[in-house]
């Protein structure tokens, strides 16, 4: 009697488990016919259509417009990249290219801007960051894919094109742009005051190279003054992982930058710091805004989380994934999403964006006449100041100067402005307690 009722769990337990993979293999067999199919219907659809619609449409046109589909339905940003476009994308990493100077995507059916880049025809005739394009020389991009309204804005040097934009409460106008080959130099830089001003356009090969090159630069113009550097992130629509790496590098003595996370183990990446700082520990202030996408978004958090750099501006634009670019034979590849990135603190950005530490709007500034022109210098038999007796004319000079150039180059970027009084203010903080 026992050892019956020792054996009967055993043999309950055995059959349980054939009944389990029996049951596991069932599904995997009802899953693999329901992908033949799903197949079998495409192949019916691409056979009818190939034969009946109404123009002659060839197999090539038809094969690349359903991979293209496929990845678009996925997210903004995955994409199938034909011949043409593959070898644009190679060309673009390197710095230049030829078109408007925008970075775009896909969103509700039409083409919206990431952001243009600086000095080129599209930032020139006005068009922004958030802007929608909605018609491409009269027509529209609704049920365009993405590659093709690319296509569309592309096009000979010095030809014209017009694109109808659609931006906040306005009522949608026209912008019409001359072609040109866009040219990126990106990283500009100069002396504000006696502030180091670096410009980051977006992150190709020659970003970090020129990053380094400009800083020595300004640190051996500018001397002992050096009050801090101002990164200037705002309109950048990212561009090569590696070279945001290099970036937050550059200024991080050690710690996490970014990692990155997949479905698979080969999309989890850790990358860190390693030692040395280009600025030898100067306050570092980072211009960020609704134009600040991905890579800029890697530089921005990396320097906030190690409380490295003051993050002031407004929200980024929080594209908070990684596409990998991946070969289709010979002369084709596809942009797919195969992972998100997280600051060194493990936060997602996407969708979210970097908040800044100090939230400044961009605003236009105005200099109003004041009330009377009448000062206490302009009172007769009034009392001189000894300390300006001494002062000569090369010292009222110099001074002049140090503000001209702040004034001249910086009066209407109110945004930079407060930067330069940020570094300004810190600078005095910390000669008061040396």
């Amino acid at each position: 009697m026992n050892k019956f009722n020792y054996r009967t769990p055993i043999i309950f337990f055995v059959a349980n488990i054939i009944l389990f993979s029996f049951s596991l293999k069932v599904n995997a067999e009802d899953e693999k016919t329901s992908v033949y199919q799903q197949l079998n219907m495409f192949g019916e659809v691409y056979e009818r259509v190939r034969r009946e619609y109404v123009e002659e449409v060839s197999d090539k046109e038809l094969i690349e417009a359903a991979i293209e589909g496929m990845l678009q339905s996925l997210d903004p940003h995955s994409s199938f990249m034909n011949e043409d476009t593959f070898k644009d994308m190679q060309v673009q990493t390197k710095g230049e290219f030829g078109g408007l100077g925008i970075e775009v995507s896909m969103e509700d059916g039409f083409v919206k801007v990431v952001s243009p880049i600086d000095d080129t025809p599209a930032y020139e005739a006005g068009v922004q960051a958030g802007d929608f394009i909605i018609e491409i020389d009269g027509e529209s991009v609704y049920g365009m894919t993405l590659g093709d309204a690319v296509d569309k804005m592309r096009g000979k040097i010095n030809t014209e094109i017009t694109i109808k934009i659609s931006r906040g409460d306005l009522e949608p106008f026209d912008i019409v742009i001359i072609r040109d080959r866009i040219k990126v130099q990106s990283v500009r830089a100069r002396r504000e005051g006696n502030a180091a001003y670096l410009r980051i356009t977006s992150f190709n090969e020659k970003t970090e190279s020129g990053l380094i090159k400009n800083m020595n630069k300004l640190v051996e113009e500018i001397g002992d003054d050096i009050t801090g550097v101002i990164l200037d992130l705002r309109n950048n629509p990212g561009g090569l992982l590696n070279q945001a790496i290099a970036v937050s590098d550059a200024f991080l003595e050690q710690g996490e930058i970014v990692s990155t996370r997949g479905r698979k183990k080969r999309g989890q990446q850790k990358f860190s710091a390693t030692r040395g700082d280009i600025s030898n520990g100067l306050p570092v202030v980072v211009l960020i805004n609704g134009g600040s996408a991905s890579a800029s978004e890697i530089v921005a958090g990396a320097l906030q989380d190690h409380k490295r750099a003051i993050i002031m501006g407004t929200t980024s634009f929080g594209k908070g994934s990684v596409q990998t670019i991946i070969p289709v034979q010979r002369d084709s590849a596809m942009r797919l999403t195969t992972a998100r990135y997280y600051t060194p603190s493990g936060n997602s950005i996407q969708a979210t964006g970097i908040s800044p530490d100090i939230i400044v709007k961009q605003a236009k500034i105005e200099e109003l006449e004041p009330f009377s022109n009448r000062k206490e210098s302009d009172l007769r038999g009034h009392l001189e100041n000894p300390a300006e007796e001494n002062k000569t004319l090369d010292d009222i000079k110099e001074k002049q100067d140090t503000s001209n150039i702040r004034d001249n180059k910086a009066k209407m970027d109110y945004q930079l402005n407060r930067a330069l009084d940020l570094l300004e203010g810190i600078a005095l903080y910390n000669n008061k307690n040396v």
